[in-house]
């Protein structure tokens, strides 16, 4: 099983889903770490090769979670950073 590694507040932002989307997120994310591709997912090339977008859904809303199971994820980071600065 790949090791999970939380950068900067994202577990904490993970632990503020309701209840539903956090166990669904779980779910999601043990499927990443046993090599399986998660349920609703989609690439984001724009951060970096290897990312992608995980998307949980539920009565409240919808909740995104940014991963690569690349090393790339210094880089990823970067391009994240850049893009969330333009966006602004």
């Amino acid at each position: 099983m790949k090791t999970l590694r939380f950068l900067g507040d994202s577990r904490n932002r993970l632990c503020e889903f309701s209840p539903s989307a956090k166990q669904n997120a779980g779910f999601q994310l043990d499927k990443v770490q046993r090599g399986e591709m998660p349920n609703d997912y989609k690439p984001m090339p724009s951060i970096g090769k290897g990312v992608e977008e995980i998307r949980v859904w539920d009565e409240s809303g919808t909740y995104r979670i940014i991963y690569t199971a690349k090393r790339d994820i210094d880089l990823a980071k970067k391009r994240f950073d850049e893009l969330i600065r333009t966006i602004k």
